[in-house]
């Protein structure tokens, strides 16, 4: 062959050749030339491999115009195809074998023509047939294996057509040359990729090929056959009846547990292992493969020749490796191994846990997604089918790491992975998993809220409201679906957790860390693991699951999420009552009962609707036990678990239908209760709901479904027990503003069961809406309304006004106060009858309630001065307070805790008299009976005595004359009271002034009270001249030096003894005219005025004031030279000038108006000028007098009056100004012969809103009062004298 020219063509024999075979290709080529060359004997070897070479280039780059050549020439292709298959086997060496074909079957398959092939084939055979010797057939193996390569339908002619080549093949397996072996095992593995060539060769398989070629694999030793060997046999083993063949004696030996036995018969195990052995990568990879492609047909009828043969060991033992087909192979052919038992009870998982978490932590740290989806399919199923008696971590190191890799995988930012890893969180949730003392609840924590943040970092995609493409939708739609899975898996992730807390509370070891040091706290304790489930629950679970449920409900998910939340009921069972009032304030009924109506109907989706009802149970039973207080409720607990654990499930209906369902009427015919038993479910649902606030079902729609209710109830004489029928008044009672007022057909239905029901107690709630609507109906309040109110006041909670404080500042209407106990306030406002009740109830009601009933009552009155119900309450008073004196002894009566209240009821009913009444029997009855309860009492019985002489005080000032003579001679004729009175006047000097034990509140309100009261009896014996039967002896010396000498207290209140009393004092001829007062206790107590006034306080000031004017008056009468000493000195006008404020008007206050008219009658023209005189008359005229104070109207009249009696001397003008002055002012009241309010201090004002100013001032009010009625008495002593 030339090539000189450009041409490649012979010489020689080209210039015969017809031109039509020149190939003008660059290089040109004459196709008669090569084929003559390759044909030629005489040719040497050396030029016909150079021709064949140029030919096999030229058909490699220009293989069309080739082709159409030759095919044009059918004669002449086959001659080309049989001098190249003689070539073929010409060749002397096995080097020479490669270029010829190579050739050949490139030619042969580019021609695509079927009689080509048949041609080839054809010459194969009959080469095959003709071959001396085996080592002569090889180019035609070699031949026929590379072709089946190269034409995908080869194999199926070669064993259709030429079935008669399989001998051939059985003799080359069997010839003892591993090249000719290598090269049949190659050629039958081609031979079997084939599904129609597969199945023809089946019997040939079994009956002749199988032990030859297991042979031909147990004593392979190069490396080119066994990787032949192993092609062939994974081609085999996708046929499940070779798999069959080649395993029979495995399945024989799969119960056998003789290693031995199972050698002899199923030798396969035991070859792959060793290839899985040997340090070849590539045999191990096809050996691993191998396995898995046996297993992958029956793990259970394979899988135990393997496991007894150890392969699961040396599986592990390559977990170590850093290939990664390697460990991908592995990894799927354990996972199947995972399928069979026998891997489990025989241990391997716990020999092989260890190279597992190993080898996740390593893959982790690849880029290969695909490896790390495998590996942790394969912990999380080894995790899962773990038997619960074999412990898979035996030490606690290797459990922390689990948890870590765990930890690690779940942050992967694949989602793919992440959810891999999530499912094996979930299923690592196991006691027995993790029972290694001491339990890592540390780590737990971790590892969960690692996982619900990995699943609370997703977003969902927005949600495109616009018309989109179909792919971007589905792509939407496809992201949703990935990560509701995802959550799925997280869900039952978290599931298992709360479960594992609760396997753990029945077991002490896992209780808390027993290695935790004594004395120091661990947060590795079951009980903070607990906790940490509720808190990430609610943080994170619940938002999580409700966020994602906005876009898409899934029944799957859902059932999950509701089961895990049912079993936290059980997680910390001391939070359970917390837990179900969180829940159902958010809404889970309603989520519950959607759920349960949407995917529920019929019998679909059974899992949810058995999740649902379960959560809906637990839940309903969690609040009843809550809101229960009998003590023997495990019967009612008993009928309410059967009634919703047989319901439940069957209540699967919407809103709409709901209300449809409670206002059906069964029929009276049929024996099913199912309709009934709904009903009754769907209230007690309905009730828990709106219970804790959830009211998704309209109030109006549910009040007149429950009236339907009651309707159909009274039809069929039905009684609801009473858990259920609590339920009904409960939502009655919250709907009744929604709806209208019930008639009287629902009303006798609530009656009638009522009536029936043995205790009322059953069927009561404690809710102020329910007292409201018993109270709303008479024909309910009439027959229950006692009952109920006696059950409210038991339930009640007194606590917060308890206190004194708080009943004092209940009455300036502090708003911290319960609602329930202001809802009462208001119906006892609207509807006067119920205080009837509460009276009655106040004697048929145990301690603890009447106490309750009259702190109410009491309330009730100081914040509603404006009802008018003083004769509805006396009489009632009068039988009360009658019944406690008859039942009770003296002693019992001073510890009672409810006559005081009910003694400070009275007294506030008394003094909503404002105006003055005359008195009738019922008032002298109580009189009678108060004084007579003051002479049975002791000077300590604070509590009894305080409320008792503000009602003694009250009725004998706040009544007309006539009743006032007979009040007098009531109090004066019982010695006990008088009695009384001297022990308790008498502890007024028995404390130290300067030292000892400090007067409480109480008891100097006591004595206040007392002195008050001693000295109205002084005036009114005085003014009436009425009889007295006891006497009260008092040493005016110690009273005076008491209120002089007592500086840090308040001074109390002091009387003259009366005219049968004796004074016990020391007389001189020097103070004879001030008899019975001495000089030196008329300038003390003038000094303690002033001082008293230089405090500014008014309502001080204003008593202080009061008492100068008296005491004037008395030295004016017994000694005018003392009386003018005493006001012309200059310290008065020092004083004047310091009490006022340099304000607008600052003359115009009652107490300076008071102290100047004092000073203007006693002609003290030092101490008032006419400039101070000209300025009160300014200020009056130019001030509004309509609008001043009675106090302050009061007292500018008496200093007007002073200045126009001619005291001092008055301008023209002035005069004018007087008179215009006077006419202005409003017209006078009528004065009393007693003090008036603004000139002392009731005790017991600090407990009225009458007076609440002087509520805030204190004890140093007290010290007013005290000079106040000294000098009152010591007045009314001199006068008389």
């Amino acid at each position: 062959m030339e090539a000189g020219t450009g041409l490649l063509v012979c010489e020689r024999l080209h210039a015969r050749h017809d031109s039509r075979w020149l190939l003008l290709l660059p290089p040109a080529l004459c196709l008669a030339c090569v084929i003559e060359t390759l044909g030629d004997g005489g040719a040497s070897l050396v030029r016909k491999k150079h021709v064949l070479s140029c030919f096999r280039d030229v058909l490699a780059w220009h293989a069309v115009p080739v082709l159409q050549l030759l095919a044009q020439e059918e004669r002449v292709c086959v001659h080309f195809i049989g001098t190249l298959f003689g070539m073929l086997h010409a060749a002397e060496d096995s080097s020479a074998l490669d270029l010829p074909t190579e050739v050949l079957v490139r030619l042969v398959a580019e021609l695509k023509l079927e009689q080509y092939v048949h041609c080839v084939l054809d010459e194969s055979q009959k080469e095959l047939s003709k071959a001396a010797t085996m080592r002569g057939s090889l180019p035609t193996f070699n031949l026929l294996g590379k072709l089946a390569d190269a034409i995908p339908g080869l194999a199926d002619i070669l064993v259709i057509e030429h079935g008669n080549l399989m001998e051939h093949l059985l003799a080359g397996l069997m010839y003892p040359n591993e090249g000719i072996k290598a090269t049949v095992c190659y050629l039958y593995g081609k031979l079997y990729s084939s599904p129609i060539s597969s199945e023809r060769l089946s019997v040939h398989f079994t009956e002749k090929l199988c032990d030859l070629f297991l042979a031909t694999l147990r004593n392979a030793q190069t490396k080119e056959l066994q990787v032949n060997c192993m092609g062939l046999l994974k081609e085999l083993l996708n046929s499940d009846h070779f798999v069959s063949v080649i395993m029979s004696n495995s399945r024989r030996g799969a119960d056998s547990e003789n290693a031995e036995l199972l050698e002899e018969e199923s030798p396969l195990p035991l070859m792959l292992k060793k290839l899985l052995l040997s340090r070849d990568e590539l045999l191990q990879v096809a050996s691993v493969q191998c396995m898995t492609s046996v297993l992958v047909h029956s793990p259970i009828r394979y899988a135990p020749a393997f496991i007894h043969a150890d392969v699961p060991e040396f599986l592990f033992e390559h977990l170590s490796c850093t290939s990664e087909i390697l460990l991908w192979s592995v990894y799927c052919c354990l996972l199947l191994l995972t399928e069979e038992r026998l891997f489990f009870s025989k241990c391997h998982t716990v020999y092989g846990i260890e190279s597992v978490v190993r080898s996740l932590k390593g893959i982790l740290q690849l880029n290969n997604v695909e490896l790390h989806k495998q590996g942790l399919l394969l912990f999380t199923e080894i995790l899962k089918r773990q038997p619960v008696e074999i412990k898979l971590f035996t030490n606690l190191a290797m459990c922390k790491d689990a948890i870590g890799v765990l930890v690690e995988a779940v942050k992967c930012p694949v989602l793919e992975v992440a959810a891999e890893a999530v499912k094996a969180v979930a299923a690592i949730m196991r006691k027995d998993h993790l029972s290694c003392p001491p339990v890592q609840y540390v780590e737990l924590q971790r590892l969960i809220e690692t996982m619900l943040k990995r699943c609370a970092d997703l977003s969902l995609p927005p949600i495109n409201r616009r018309s989109a493409s179909h792919l971007g939708h589905s792509t939407q739609n496809k992201a949703v679906l990935r990560q509701g899975q995802f959550l799925l898996s997280t869900v039952e992730g978290f599931r298992n957790a709360c479960r594992l807390a609760v396997e753990c509370q029945s077991d002490p070891l896992a209780q808390e860390n027993v290695f935790t040091a004594p004395g120091s706290e661990s947060e590795n304790t079951l009980s903070s693991y607990s906790e940490f489930l509720l808190r990430i629950c609610d943080s994170l679970c619940i938002p999580i699951v409700l966020k994602h449920s906005e876009r898409t409900f899934s029944p799957g998910l859902m059932e999950v999420f509701i089961s895990a939340l049912s079993t936290l009921f059980a997680v910390v069972p001391s939070m359970h009552e917390k837990f179900s009032r969180k829940l159902a304030s958010s809404s889970f009924i309603r989520l519950a009962l959607e759920l349960k109506a949407k995917f529920c109907t019929g019998q679909s989706n059974p899992a949810l609707n058995q999740a649902c009802s379960s959560f809906l149970y637990s839940m309903c039973l969690s609040l009843h036990s809550a809101a229960e207080k009998m003590e023997d409720s495990s019967q009612e607990e008993r009928e309410l678990s059967d009634l919703l654990q047989r319901s439940l499930p069957q209540l699967n209906c919407s809103v709409p239908e709901s209300l449809t369902l409670l206002s059906e009427t069964p029929d009276p015919f049929c024996l099913d209760e199912a309709l009934r038993s709904h009903q009754y479910c769907l209230l007690l649902l309905l009730y828990c709901a709106y219970a804790l606030e959830d009211r998704f079902v309209p109030e109006a729609e549910l009040f007149s479904a429950i009236r339907n209710f009651l309707l159909s109830v009274q039809d069929q004489g039905d009684c609801p027990p009473p858990y259920v029928f609590r339920a009904v008044l409960y939502l009655l009672a919250v709907c009744q503003d929604k709806g209208e007022a019930l008639d009287l057909s629902p009303l006798c239905a609530i009656r009638r069961v009522l009536e029936n029901t043995s205790d009322l107690s059953l069927v009561y709630i404690h809710h102020p809406l329910l007292l409201k609507f018993f109270l709303h109906y008479s024909e309910l309040m009439g027959r229950f309304g006692h009952r109920f109110l006696q059950l409210w006041f038991s339930w009640e909670d007194y606590s917060q006004i308890e206190t004194e404080d708080a009943v004092s500042g209940l009455s300036f209407g502090l708003p911290d106060y319960p609602n329930s106990f202001t809802t009462l306030l208001h119906i006892l406002k609207d509807n006067s009858s119920v205080l009837l009740i509460l009276l009655d109830l106040v004697c048929l009601s145990t301690t603890e309630v009447a106490h309750k009933i009259l702190m109410t009552l009491s309330m009730f009155l100081k914040r509603n001065e404006d009802v008018v119900v003083c004769d509805l309450l006396r009489s009632q008073f009068l039988q009360i307070l009658q019944q406690l004196l008859v039942e009770s002894s003296s002693t019992t009566l001073r510890a009672s805790k409810n006559l005081p209240l009910l003694l400070n009821l009275l007294f506030l009913v008394q003094l909503r008299n404002e105006a003055e009444r005359e008195l009738d029997s019922t008032d002298f009855k109580l009189l009678h009976h108060v004084s007579d309860l003051c002479g049975k009492c002791r000077p300590g019985d604070v509590e009894l005595l305080q409320p008792s002489l503000n009602f003694l005080y009250w009725s004998l000032h706040q009544t007309t004359t006539c009743s006032q003579q007979r009040v007098v001679a009531v109090l004066l004729s019982s010695v006990p009271l008088l009695e009384l009175l001297q022990k308790v006047l008498e502890l007024t000097w028995m404390w130290p002034c300067r030292s000892g034990p400090t007067l409480s509140s109480s008891e100097e309100a006591l004595l206040c009270s007392a002195w008050l009261l001693t000295a109205s009896l002084l005036a009114h014996q005085h003014r009436y001249n009425s009889e007295v039967h006891q006497t009260i002896s008092l040493d005016v010396e110690k009273v005076l030096n008491a209120v002089i000498l007592r500086r840090k207290k308040p001074a109390l209140l002091l009387v003259q003894p009366t005219a049968q009393s004796r004074i016990e004092s020391s007389s001189s001829e020097d103070d004879a005219s001030l008899y019975p007062l001495a000089t030196w206790q008329v300038l003390s107590l003038v000094v303690s005025l002033q001082n008293l006034l230089v405090q500014k306080d008014l309502l001080l000031s204003q008593s202080v004031v009061a008492c100068l004017e008296v005491l004037m008056e008395y030295l004016h009468r017994k000694n005018q030279g003392i009386a003018l000493h005493v006001v012309s000195q200059p310290w008065n006008r020092f004083l004047l000038f310091t009490l006022l404020d340099g304000g607008e008007n600052s003359f115009l206050r009652p107490e300076i108006l008071r102290l100047m008219t004092l000073f203007v009658r006693y002609r003290s023209s030092d101490i008032i000028s006419q400039s101070e005189i000209s300025q009160i008359l300014q200020e009056a005229a130019k001030a509004k007098l309509a609008e001043l104070s009675g106090a302050t109207s009061h007292a500018l009249r008496l200093f007007l009056l002073q200045l126009q009696s001619g005291s001092c001397e008055m301008e023209p003008a002035q005069e004018g100004t007087i008179q215009t002055l006077l006419e202005s002012l409003p017209a006078r009241t009528r004065t009393r012969t007693h003090l008036s309010p603004q000139d002392m201090v009731y005790p017991f004002a600090r407990r009225t809103s009458l007076v609440n100013d002087i509520a805030k001032q204190g004890a140093a009010v007290g010290r007013g009062v005290i000079f106040n009625l000294l000098l009152h008495a010591i007045v009314q002593l001199g006068l008389n004298e």
